[in-house]
């Protein structure tokens, strides 16, 4: 008999959010979130995804052990200003019970139809810079701080009950080697003279800080086409910046300005703090901190979280510029690996910024639709 139980405590978030720490205890690919981060990110009094989202968050009982868990949101800038009718669920764990799995997504189908939304989604988040997407293929690579992991009989639950995929997402991964300067570097100066660009790059995350609104507003303009994109609000980038940019180093955040000034492109690296985080194992106390700061300084792998141009910029050779500026940073600190964030795959203008890379497809992961 499986049970379901809305979460209504602090009690009962922390269960949810620490849930995947016993179902995937055996797993050397699995990578925990810092709980008390997760549970920051569920607080309504603290991320500011709340004043345009609702989130439900259940937990699924059998004999009285928790066995599975399911956010149920609803972003209403999406639904309202965008006009999609879409159910998001995200968090979506649970144990090889196709009972569990059933009675989680139904209650997120009850919510969606109370509130006369056509189709229900997932695995997603509340926003772009949320984690997205189930894992098909690649479950004996290790995890990243920015997707989730799952076991491979997740994909066999959803198609069992009706759902079909709706967006696949690729995972690259390409040697820091592959990055032949030749191909860039006479672009590099070409370009740049062309349009009277030039490279802005930072030391100190206090120099960056003043330009993250303005980085902010161009993410939102490069992505605006793609069918999943949801624009940060205002509120939002001031709690992005608090809770991203100092994780990142400061020389891994190269900006590229025109004439005038004006933002027009930037590029986000972070360093793989995968095997920092299943050394913290959920806390930053007392060793955590320590793993994650060490890892941030010495990781030899990075990975390419945000790229952004302006669109009237986009297809004219910037690239070269920010490719440029990470070959010589990558070269100094002596970095081997480089991984890409999950990408659309019908996202062809991306494919084409890589392909001199030679990446290889390493995991694909996708979100599963079913009309309401």
């Amino acid at each position: 008999m499986i049970t379901i139980q809305e979460v209504s405590s602090k009690k009962g978030l922390k269960q949810f959010v620490t849930f995947p720490f016993g179902l995937y205890k055996d797993s050397p690919y699995w990578v925990p979130p810092i709980i008390n981060d997760e549970l920051e990110s569920f607080d309504t009094s603290k991320n500011p995804v709340f004043k345009d989202a609702e989130a439900h968050f259940f937990l699924a009982y059998k004999e009285q052990k928790v066995v599975g868990r399911v956010a149920a949101i609803i972003n209403w800038l999406e639904v309202r200003q965008q006009h999609i009718p879409k159910m998001r669920f995200g968090w979506f764990d649970f144990i090889d019970d196709p009972a569990v799995s059933e009675a989680l997504l139904n209650k997120v189908a009850e919510i969606g139809v109370a509130n006369q939304l056509a189709y229900m989604e997932g695995p997603v988040g509340f926003s772009n810079l949320d984690k997205v997407g189930v894992l098909v293929e690649g479950f004996d690579h290790i995890g990243t701080m920015v997707t989730w992991y799952n076991h491979p009989y997740y994909a066999a639950h959803y198609e069992r009950l009706g759902f079909v995929k709706e967006k696949e997402y690729m995972e690259n991964k390409f040697p820091a080697k592959n990055a032949d300067p030749a191909l860039f570097t006479k672009l590099n100066d070409l370009v740049k003279r062309r349009y009277g660009l030039r490279e802005v790059n930072f030391t100190k995350t206090k120099e960056v800080l003043p330009l993250a609104d303005e980085m902010f507003d161009l993410f939102n303009n490069t992505y605006a086409k793609l069918s999943s994109f949801v624009p940060i609000t205002p509120v939002q980038k001031a709690y992005f910046k608090k809770k991203y940019i100092s994780f990142i180093n400061p020389e891994y955040i190269k900006f590229i300005k025109d004439k005038n000034d004006k933002l027009i492109a930037f590029a986000i690296v972070m360093p793989a703090f995968s095997k920092a985080l299943q050394k913290a194992k959920g806390k930053l106390f007392p060793w955590g901190i320590y793993h994650l700061m060490k890892a941030k300084k010495e990781s030899k792998d990075v990975i390419f979280y945000l790229i952004g141009i302006q669109p009237e910029y986009q297809n004219k050779g910037v690239t070269a510029i920010i490719f440029n500026e990470y070959y010589k940073t990558f070269t100094e600190k002596g970095i081997e690996m480089c991984y890409r964030t999950p990408e659309l795959e019908e996202n062809v203008a991306i494919k084409q910024m890589w392909k001199h890379f030679d990446p290889v497809v390493y995991k694909r992961r996708r979100t599963y639709t079913k009309d309401l």
